[in-house]
């Protein structure tokens, strides 16, 4: 095996995201430290234009520099909260995007503060301005250098699977849609003399677990993923921990899947999973939800005044296209099932459901106005819930509240289904930032993923992190 590549060391994904976070750290206080060197010679160089000779300009030239500048570094952090996710900081495209973003979402951010400011000389544009610009720069500059090294294979796990068959399959099948992939997936084992040899979804069956050792010597093996559905054999089970034993990493499918999809493969679950997980697994703190209820607060009341402000222009438009009413109710059910009225603007023609059967949304979906389309795009039709939030019914972040009846349909088709309702429904969302409109059970089962996912690993930066992205989504119309 001496043409195997033989890596020295390779990254796991929290030390990737702290490479990531240190390195646009450095970034941003470069960017601050530029920022007040470029406002120190825009000053110089309007006193000196004002006639002052230079050296006496110099000595008089003063700046002072307020307090909240020096947390600019941290305000970028933040701005850039959405590309820490590891399939999106690999991927260019969506890099870019993210750091376009972040410095007009920081504009806005600073017009509204500098709007409403009793003392505009206490927020110096000059330096924003260069600070949001040498930031973007800089932080560019670094994730292609990131992006660089994180594409070689040399820092990326090298992973071996247990276990070819369905479960091997769905996360083989997640991994190819990565690009580009988080690790190295060099094949499987499996006790199945059937599967000796074979290849699935292109890799290779290796050999049995009575090999497994040798295996991951000869391949220099970093991972090794239990993919087996059902009892595991006492002499696997064995193999296992002496493989763990030699310091490699062991993962259960599942957790691996929640790794490269942010969802949870509610197909591949112990029936007890919603105990193990929701019980025994995940208890929220009383601090978490107390921060999550003042961000509610906040965020509501700040929501409320922004829909009092477009009220009148958004009313004008749905009747001028459509006529009244204006706004819409429905009952949906909130957290443990309580039954609650939701409202929205109508972004749909009359009697869109004639027939009184209700329907899910769908991608292009005919019964949606022009009108409705923009607010759609813009998430603006979501406005009048913010009431809902601020009375406690619903959450800023939280699965969609969905219509009782199409709850108890999918629970009857869907495993895990009617959990999503151990917390309050969201005007945004994991599965709403993350995947579309859907209209099969097929689709619905991706997007009940992502729920279950964000329902396991709820915090609150998970939640300060879904708003920032869904400002984004807002600015860039691409709401679902």
């Amino acid at each position: 095996m001496a043409d195997i590549y033989r890596p020295s060391f390779r990254l796991r994904p929290s030390e990737q995201r702290t490479i990531l976070l240190a390195g646009d750290f450095i970034a941003s206080i470069s960017a601050t430290a530029g920022a007040i060197y470029f406002w120190y010679e825009y000053s110089l160089y309007r006193l000196i234009a004002g006639g002052l000779r230079p050296n006496v300009a110099e000595r008089i030239i003063q700046i002072d520099v307020p307090f909240w500048f020096y947390l600019l570094p941290l305000v970028w952090l933040l701005l850039m909260v959405d590309s820490y996710e590891l399939h999106i900081s690999s991927n260019w495209r969506k890099t870019l995007r993210g750091i376009a973003v972040a410095p007009i979402v920081g504009l806005l951010a600073y017009s509204l503060l500098f709007t409403f400011n009793i003392d505009p000389n206490s927020l110096p544009r000059i330096a924003v301005g260069a600070f949001l610009v040498l930031a973007s720069f800089l932080t560019l500059a670094w994730r292609a250098i990131y992006i660089r090294l994180y594409t070689s294979s040399g820092l990326m796990r090298r992973v071996l699977i247990v276990g070819a068959g369905k479960a091997g399959h769905t996360l083989t099948e997640a991994y190819r849609k990565l690009n580009p992939p988080p690790f190295l997936i060099i094949g499987f084992i499996d006790d199945d003399p059937a599967k000796k040899s074979k290849s699935l979804d292109g890799f290779a069956v290796l050999g049995d677990s009575e090999h497994l050792l040798d295996l991951i010597e000869d391949y220099r093996i970093s991972d090794v993923v239990v993919a087996i559905t059902g009892e595991v054999k006492g002499e696997t089970f064995q193999t296992i921990l002496d493989v763990q034993e030699r310091g490699v990493e062991v993962t259960r499918m599942p957790i691996m899947y929640e790794e490269l999809t942010q969802r949870v493969p509610i197909e591949h679950l112990e029936s007890d999973w919603v105990i193990r997980s929701f019980v025994d697994q995940v208890r929220v703190s009383g601090l978490y939800e107390f921060l999550k209820r003042m961000m509610d607060v906040f965020g509501g009341i700040v929501g409320t005044l922004i829909f009092l402000i477009i009220f009148p222009f958004v009313s004008l438009a749905i009747y001028s296209e459509t006529g009244f009413p204006i706004f819409y109710s429905q009952p949906r059910l909130g957290k443990g099932g309580k039954l609650i009225n939701i409202y929205k603007f109508r972004t749909m023609t009359q009697n869109a459901e004639a027939d009184g059967m209700p329907r899910t949304a769908e991608k292009d979906d005919p019964r949606v106005t022009r009108v409705g389309n923009f607010l759609r795009k813009s998430r603006l039709d979501e406005m009048p819930q913010f009431w809902n939030v601020l009375s406690g019914e619903m959450s800023l972040v939280g699965p969609r509240a969905e219509r009782p009846e199409l709850v108890a349909e999918f629970q009857k088709q869907i495993p895990f289904y009617r959990a999503r309702l151990l917390v309050k429904p969201g005007l945004t969302g994991w599965a709403q930032i993350n995947y579309g409109y859907v209209a099969t059970v097929k689709e619905t089962v991706v997007k009940l993923e992502y729920d279950l996912y964000y329902i396991k690993h709820r915090t609150f930066g998970m939640d300060f992190n879904i708003v920032l992205r869904t400002i984004g989504t807002v600015l860039r119309r691409t709401g679902r």
